[in-house]
């Protein structure tokens, strides 16, 4: 008889950023579902679900509501990374592990978290030596005022300054605010080659919806020239946006039309983002971790990580990140075309193998 297990499932399904957390939800569901109809695994999961509705300040609470009242003890979940670092401490507390399947800003190996989605080595870098050699070195930062935006615009620039480029700008806005009025006069008088674009939700759409306006009044801005570059974007949030999206062109390890990883296996599903891939691929992974091992679940993450499965799985039982494909693609009439596909690469969350540049200080997570 197959072991019942319960998994915690903690996506805002609501509030701002509740796209992204609905594409999430629905991979994390249809793992669940493939799973429990799987004949060939010794266990079924059961999920014990929270929405911390886009607060913040809920996802500890919620988190640690989860694994103090149900036998939960991996929860797959988060989307931002404010949202991520809030919960490590209740997963410290009480024994917990988080399968986070959303692109961030790296330089975090947490013990208690296992990195499914894209770090800067995947998405961030490989998209920069596009830009800079396609566009030119000329570069726009914008994005949300918070840890995702801070980072990844701190390394952009490092890197393009390091290859030669220069930053024109950098500004950002607090999160759900739509007042982009200055940053897109701003552009507009700086005329940069490219704007990497880091805001999220709300403001990410009325922040496209304005630069598309400037692209018909001003022939500099028009479709190719001066490209938003977007590590986040997918197709989860393309319907939001419309016309205004076309030429926005954006990294990641999966975009519609492309095979999917789901574990080593393709089930041939119709995923919708790589928000729902990656979703979709921790809840395999932990199942295939804990196939046939009554009491794995109850481990810690570092020692289930050291079963050779792991390593099979594509997880580096050193920094808790994955290995995944890396693909550049453009907007075109409401979908993505890629437009530069890469082989499968270990995620490096320190950069320490990928290029000749100055380190940032080690950050460790406790």
């Amino acid at each position: 008889m197959a072991r019942k297990l319960e998994i915690g499932v903690l996506f805002s399904r609501s509030g701002p950023y509740r796209l992204m957390g609905e594409a999430s939800h629905r991979g994390v569901m249809q793992g669940i579902a493939d799973v429990n109809a799987d004949g060939d695994l010794d266990l079924t999961f059961e999920p014990v679900e929270r929405d911390p509705a886009g607060d913040v300040d809920a996802y500890a609470p919620l988190g640690e509501d989860i694994l103090a009242t149900s036998r939960a003890r991996h929860i797959i979940g988060c989307t931002t990374s404010w949202s991520r670092k809030e919960v490590i401490p209740t997963l410290e507390r009480l024994n917990g592990a988080l399968w986070y399947p959303v692109p961030y800003e790296g330089f975090e190996a947490s013990d208690r978290i296992v990195y499914t989605h894209a770090c800067p080595n995947q998405h961030l870098l490989p998209l920069l030596d596009h830009a800079l050699g396609a566009h030119g070195r000329r570069g726009y930062l914008t994005g949300s005022n918070y840890i995702w935006g801070w980072e990844m615009n701190r390394l952009a620039r490092q890197v393009t300054v390091a290859s030669g480029g220069e930053i024109l700008g950098e500004r950002y806005l607090p999160l759900g605010s739509t007042d982009v009025a200055r940053i897109v006069a701003e552009i507009t008088a700086l005329r940069p080659d490219f704007v990497l674009n880091q805001l999220i939700g709300p403001s990410q759409y009325e922040f496209i919806a304005e630069m598309a306006r400037l692209r018909q009044r001003d022939p500099h801005f028009a479709n190719p020239r001066c490209p938003v570059l977007s590590c986040n974007l997918t197709e989860c949030e393309l319907p939001v946006m419309g016309d205004a999206a076309d030429g926005i062109i954006a990294a990641g390890p999966w975009f519609r039309g492309m095979p999917a990883r789901s574990a080593g296996r393709d089930r041939g599903h119709g995923f919708g983002s790589s928000f729902e891939v990656a979703a979709y691929d921790s809840v395999m992974m932990l199942a295939r971790l804990l196939n046939n091992r009554p009491g794995a679940e109850d481990l810690p993450l570092s020692q289930l990580l050291s079963l050779p499965v792991a390593g099979q799985l594509g997880i580096s039982a050193r920094t808790h990140h994955t290995r995944l494909p890396v693909a550049i693609a453009r907007v075109r009439d409401g979908a993505f075309s890629v437009i530069r596909a890469l082989e499968p690469i270990d995620g490096d969350p320190y950069l320490t193998g990928a290029r000749d540049m100055p380190r940032a200080a080690l950050r460790v997570v406790t």
